[in-house]
């Protein structure tokens, strides 16, 4: 029998949802019983009835709006979350909102950690690779051609940023929470990696041919690689589950590949450096290649078309324009030493700088591999707590582990060359620098996930300005360790950015258990301490 639909009027003065409030009229649905009796039939779903004789309302289901919660919250008596807004109160939602109420506190999930590990051993491989090709090339090439090897590197590096444009983090973001956006937002991806790739060749090739560099062919050969970075976006699917086991096998052969090529031209006799960097390049390559193959069955067949390009781009061109800051003020130096020491003091500064990359590898990886989860936890209003859970053992442990290298600067470098120990008071600098990415890395990865991409690039470009700045200043007085102090002034400019950003859209790292962060600097002199007790008997 068809239902029924009939007016109940309610007594004066009342509303289904809440007493005290004049609200007219309840709509109920009427139904034929068994016996032929009619009966109301409420809603299951809805708000609690609190007096008796008031319908509960259905529960209307739609999807979650800007800054709100769509999972339901326990202890909130069935009513609906508030919005989750990071500007309320004027952007200052102080810590203690994000720490209040049973399992609000943010906890860093196992697998962003067992990530990290991966990732971690991953890169210990590959830095090895790396230093056991700068030990090699440092004792079969002359002075200025080990400095122009690592000078072009260094570049590269610059290049590798340049190509990424950002590009990898946005399609984190647009697909860690919608799988189904997968498959539109890669070739998006895809298609700007493979303009940024013909750009950066064409602006390294060409230069390279200006600037009389010997072997400019092959320079330009090498700088073909960036290309393969269209394929090595395919990890999406590894990096959205936090599951990096293939990603860090496939990385490891291609750096045991690229120091193959190395060792396999040093025993054919070659000791020109920019063939060098074809090695080096074409194990880059076969690495992109095969992540391109191990992630290809897990990817999401695209039925439409692509995602705009020009959204994405808008997106992702902050953080691809902050990323390329980062890695120019972290590189700039070899213009600046280059110029003004010459190219064998390129090649002493590049060793320590490879040496703190090889110390700031897990805050590197860290903040990488919880990006999905800092996302998330932005979404929940617990970004600050959680880049604080994030960040405090970090540095703390960094801080034992750097402070216990202090002491033994010169024997380290001294294992490139007798030449290669004068830079040691510039190893110390950066090791100090290196303590501070530790807090910047993560602070500026929480930015990220906070989708204040601005932010990011106001970030990143305070920091190369300083880094330009000290440069300017402190190279022609202090050489190599001017350019490391340029370094350290740039790592703590970016700290206090990052914390500015995130204090903007109410996220507070530093107000988090504030005792735990006294443990990195702690740690550090603790380990200073001993190691130069050590080195001096």
């Amino acid at each position: 029998m068809p239902r029924r639909v009939r007016r109940v009027p309610l007594r004066r003065g009342l509303r289904p949802d809440r007493p005290g409030r004049p609200r007219g009229q309840r709509r109920v649905r009427v139904r034929r019983g068994r016996r032929g009796h009619a009966r109301d039939v409420r809603p299951r779903r809805g708000l609690r009835a609190r007096h008796r004789g008031q319908a509960r309302l259905p529960s209307v289901r739609r999807a979650p709006g800007a800054g709100e919660l769509a999972a339901p919250h326990r202890g909130t008596g069935g009513r609906p979350r508030q919005p989750v807004d990071d500007r309320v109160h004027g952007g200052r939602r102080g810590a203690a909102a994000e720490r209040t109420g049973r399992g609000v506190i943010a906890h860093v999930p196992r697998r962003v950690w067992s990530g990290t590990g991966l990732l971690v051993l991953g890169r210990l491989f590959g830095s090895a690779c790396t230093l056991a090709t700068l030990f090699l090339l440092a004792q079969r090439l002359a002075g200025d051609g080990f400095g122009r090897f690592t000078f072009y590197l260094a570049l590269f590096m610059v290049l590798d940023s340049f190509v990424d444009l950002g590009t990898g983090q946005v399609l984190v973001q647009r697909t860690a929470d919608d799988p189904q956006a997968v498959a539109p937002m890669l070739g998006a991806a895809r298609r700007i990696r493979l303009a940024t790739g013909v750009i950066g060749v064409l602006a390294v090739g060409s230069g390279a041919f200006l600037a009389g560099e010997p072997g400019a062919v092959w320079i330009l050969v090498a700088s073909l690689y960036p290309l393969t970075h269209v394929l090595e976006l395919s990890t999406i699917v590894f990096k959205n589950r936090i599951a990096w086991a293939k990603p860090v096998v496939v990385r490891a052969v291609a750096s045991g590949a690229s120091l193959a090529f190395v060792v396999a031209f040093l025993a054919a006799g070659v000791r020109a450096p920019e063939l060098f960097l074809v090695a080096i390049a074409m194990g880059s390559a076969i690495g992109n290649l095969l992540l391109h193959l191990a992630s290809r069955s897990h990817l999401p067949r695209r039925v439409g078309p692509v995602a705009p390009l020009r959204p994405f781009l808008r997106n992702a061109l902050p953080i691809g324009l902050a990323g390329l800051c980062q890695q120019t003020y972290f590189y700039i130096d070899n213009l600046f030493v280059r110029g003004i020491e010459g190219a064998t003091a390129v090649g002493h500064y590049n060793v320590a700088v490879r040496i703190m990359s090889f110390g700031i590898m897990v805050a590197v990886f860290a903040p990488l591999a919880a990006l999905p989860w800092l996302t998330r936890e932005h979404a929940a209003g617990r970004l600050g707590v959680a880049a604080a859970r994030l960040a405090q053992p970090l540095f703390a442990l960094a801080g034992l582990a750097l402070g216990l290298l202090w002491g033994f600067c010169e024997p380290l470098l001294a294992l490139f060359g007798a030449g290669f120990a004068a830079a040691g008071d510039t190893l110390r600098w950066l090791l100090l620098a290196c303590l501070a990415v530790y807090v910047g890395a993560t602070f500026l990865t929480a930015v990220v996930a906070s989708g204040r991409a601005r932010g990011v690039l106001g970030v990143a470009a305070a920091g190369l300005a300083v880094n330009l700045i000290g440069n300017s200043a402190l190279v022609p007085r202090m050489g190599i360790e001017g350019a490391a102090a340029a370094t350290l002034a740039t790592e703590i400019a970016v700290v206090l950015g990052a914390a500015m950003v995130l204090a903007r859209v109410g996220a507070h790292p530093l107000r988090s258990r504030p005792w735990a962060w006294l443990g990195g600097p702690a740690l550090f002199l603790l380990g200073a301490t001993v190691s130069s007790a050590l080195s001096a008997s």
